[in-house]
């Protein structure tokens, strides 16, 4: 069985051929999730769970913990609420899950909060933790774990952000590495969990012509684009603490390029595929503050929990290379930002142009055009004859497309699923996270100026500075698009 068999096999929830290396020898006999009562629990995670369940993936205790006062009617009550408004409930489906449910309710700094999670984990041996909670919270987490004897045999969860900076990650990888093995460590990243995010990697490592062209060769550059055209909605107190660059430019962005940039693993297993991942962000020097433009929509410092003299970005564009046999000499220009004309996410691979006769002025670059969401497309821009008599040419796509919400797995559903095996394919390991940290802390650190922009345009004026040539490839979207754009946000 291939490679991209298995990548296919794993997005249907199948399980690998014997002999292929991509999980630990058991499924964790419980769940528990730290933040029960919290939004990510009432907007991913109990429809994740709903998914799990009715494809027949979920059948061990889920129990839930929080400090909220309640109980467990309270917090099926909740679960049920949270399918009405993220999906629907499943009848059939929901009541598997109710009667899976258990609740704890405690302070995470308080012993006894943990010593009743021992009671009811009863004889399951190897349960899975998620902390869907605030980073700061996670020492005093696992700290209590270990001291209530809950951490052995288990695996543990954990929920992005992954630190603010290159320190503060480093000091969480060291708590969670005091208590845990590196191969018991997942670390979320919900981009990873997008199909269309590995349809990338088939589209690489399945098709042979792909890797002709896939290269400095004939590459001229790489544009990342990731547009909404929201603003920060409830999030306007995180947001102001974390930022354009935090909260989508090192993570996801990152791990997308990383998919983009990766050699072929040499085996078919979880490490190998991480290796590749990592040797990606080595060869990226940190960004420097030239190649780097901060934006701020007007009227953002009205939102609520937004300081009225924030200077947090809502939009960020910046350059960055890559300094492999592969990539060389190849600039990557990657973009970001809220309150933008659409919202889409979109990589064009920008070709050379080809040495002609024909003048170069009428010719425009070829193109490979990945579309991540709202649809999903890949197509190839071409120069055509758009008339025989005046020998004019015109500038074409081949596309394929298909629509994203046909009954796939949601990305929560399918990473839970992961970790649950223990397959760590899709997670961030510590190097991993590390390595991106490096990229970006140079210019989280210094104090660039930041530019106004008016909501529903492509980024401040000042945004030349950091432009490809030939300036960017604005994404558009039709109606039916932005509708799937609405359901995703």
């Amino acid at each position: 069985m291939s490679l991209v068999d298995i990548w296919r096999n794993r997005q249907r929830g199948q399980k690998p051929p014997k002999g292929i290396k991509i999980m630990t020898t058991y499924h964790s006999d419980a769940l528990v999730f730290f933040g029960a009562t919290g939004d990510l629990a009432y907007k991913k995670i109990f429809p994740a769970l709903q998914g799990m369940v009715k494809r027949g993936h979920l059948n061990v205790p889920v129990i839930g913990v929080a400090k909220a006062g309640w109980n467990l009617d309270q917090l099926r009550a909740r679960a049920h609420d949270s399918l009405e408004k993220h999906g629907g409930v499943d009848p059939g489906a929901f009541e598997k899950l109710s009667n899976l449910l258990r609740y704890v309710d405690g302070d995470y700094q308080d012993l006894a909060t943990f010593t009743t999670l021992r009671k009811e984990l009863r004889d399951a041996h190897h349960p899975a933790y998620y902390l869907a909670i605030p980073p700061v919270l996670f020492e005093a987490v696992v700290e209590q774990l270990a001291k209530s004897n809950c951490s052995k045999g288990a695996r543990v969860i954990v929920e992005k952000p992954f630190g603010h900076d290159l320190a503060s990650a480093r000091e969480l990888n060291k708590v969670l590495l005091g208590m845990f093995d590196e191969a018991d460590i997942f670390r979320i990243d919900h981009y990873l969990g997008k199909q269309p995010v590995s349809n990338m990697l088939v589209f690489r490592f399945a098709n042979s012509f792909a890797e002709a062209f896939w290269n400095r060769n004939y590459i001229d550059s790489i544009h990342i684009t990731m547009a909404e055209n929201f603003g920060v909605e409830d999030r306007g107190a995180f947001y102001d603490q974390t930022g354009t660059v935090r909260d989508v430019v090192q993570n996801h962005l990152f791990q997308v390029l990383s998919n983009l940039a990766m050699e072929p693993p040499a085996q078919s297993d979880s490490e190998s595929q991480r290796d590749e991942k990592v040797k990606v962000l080595k060869a990226i020097p940190p960004v420097e503050v030239k190649n780097l433009v901060r934006g701020q929509f007007r009227g953002y410092r009205d939102e609520k929990g937004v300081a009225k003299d924030s200077q947090t970005e809502t939009f960020v564009a910046l350059k960055l290379e890559i300094d492999s046999w592969r990539w060389k000499g190849v600039p990557v220009y990657i973009r970001a930002g809220k309150c933008l004309p659409v919202t889409c996410t979109e990589i064009v691979g920008k070709f050379r142009k080809p040495p002609t006769l024909i003048p170069d002025s009428v010719l425009t670059a070829n193109h490979l055009r990945f579309r991540l969401n709202p649809d999903v497309t890949i197509a190839m821009g071409m120069m055509l004859l758009a008339s025989a008599e005046a020998m004019s040419l015109q500038a074409r796509e081949m596309v394929a497309s298909r629509d994203p919400h046909s009954g796939e797995m949601d990305a929560y559903e399918r990473l839970l699923g992961a970790a649950m095996e223990g397959d760590a394919t899709l997670f961030a390991r510590e190097d991993y996270v590390e390595e991106a940290w490096r990229i970006v802390d140079p210019i989280l650190k210094e104090k660039t100026p930041i530019y106004p922009y008016v909501p529903n345009t492509w980024g401040p004026e000042q945004v030349d500075l950091v432009t490809p040539p030939g300036g960017w490839d604005n994404p558009s979207v039709g109606q039916d698009e932005l509708s799937l754009a609405k359901q995703a946000a």
